[in-house]
């Protein structure tokens, strides 16, 4: 690993998701499409619960925080990919290139501490029901978000300062739609070992604490569940935590995307499909998730729709 970053390149060209032209137009609607549903869909689940005093409530303070980043780092990434297929060459300078990298990496690993808070939460709600108020208490909250976040710092610092010890060659074509450190990697002059060793602990801590926290969490529900005798009371219990286990799933579960899905009719690489799942599609399906099975954000819409028309 080198000392410092001695290479001269200024900026990197974006390969972009294909190099058919006949796919070029195609491709810009279609994520255009996703990412307009992506800003509408989170950017109204955040107002309806601002909005609407009833979601005051731990649940919603942290769905409220995971509506902010997933439109934050589609926000990040999803424009300049869109900027790449209606140009000619795709360029970004190596600053910008470092801003979207931190900012990526930042919300990325907010995610995955916000879904394991949300584990938490519901934990406390199925499992100690007499004590939820107490235990998610506004200074909880405040403290989980806060770990949320810096763990976010955490895994964004940790990174760009990974990568601003690479020294790059002359070749300055990544590999991707964005800045990801695996593209950004191989172009390096040197041997990358270390630095990939600094990448599998620090996606290794991003990864793995979460889901440990999120199958702890959801073994205790479990078992509290298989509990109770009311056939009525188990199907309540399960609702609570449905969304938010087909959210983890979707999310956690890009990574095996990579590997089950049947050959790909498109000529992208499996980095660019992992990385298009968590940035276009994830962000998108979060607030319809939320949205359609969640009955107390459906009465909290259809409130706030009546309270527009009617006023």
């Amino acid at each position: 690993m080198a000392t410092g970053n001695t290479s001269s390149v200024t900026e990197f060209i974006l390969a972009g998701l294909t190099d058919q032209p006949a796919l070029q137009m195609p491709l810009f609607f279609l994520f255009l499409g996703f990412y307009v549903v992506t800003v509408v869909g989170n950017l109204g689940l955040i107002s309806l619960i601002g909005l609407n005093s009833h979601l005051h409530i731990p649940m919603y303070f942290f769905l409220f925080n995971l509506s902010f980043i997933d439109f934050s780092y589609s926000s990040t990434l999803t424009p300049k990919m869109l900027m790449g297929f209606v140009s000619k060459k795709n360029t970004i300078s190596y600053a910008g290139c470092m801003t979207q990298f931190f900012f990526f990496c930042f919300f990325v690993f907010s995610e995955s501490f916000i879904l394991s808070a949300m584990a938490y939460d519901r934990y406390v709600a199925i499992c100690k029901p007499l004590l939820y108020t107490v235990t998610m208490s506004p200074q909880t909250c405040l403290f989980l978000l806060l770990g949320v976040y810096g763990m976010g710092v955490f895994g964004a610092v940790s990174h760009i300062g990974n990568i601003m010890f690479i020294t790059f060659c002359a070749d300055n074509l990544v590999n991707h739609y964005m800045c990801d450190i695996l593209p950004l990697l191989e172009l390096s002059c040197t041997s990358s070992f270390i630095n990939l060793l600094v990448v599998f602990i620090v996606v290794t801590i991003g990864i793995g604490v979460p889901i440990v926290t999120i199958f702890i969490s959801y073994g205790f529900i479990l078992s509290s569940i298989l509990r109770i005798s009311s056939v009525k009371g188990k199907s309540k219990a399960f609702s609570t935590c449905s969304s938010h286990i087909l959210v983890v799933s979707l999310f956690f579960g890009s990574g095996a995307f990579v590997y089950l899905k049947p050959p790909s009719i498109l000529p992208l690489n499996q980095e660019k499909v992992s990385s298009m799942f968590y940035t276009a599609v994830v962000p998108m399906l979060n607030p319809l998730i939320y949205s359609l099975r969640n009955k107390e954000v459906k009465v909290a819409l259809k409130k706030s729709l009546g309270r527009t028309i009617f006023s």
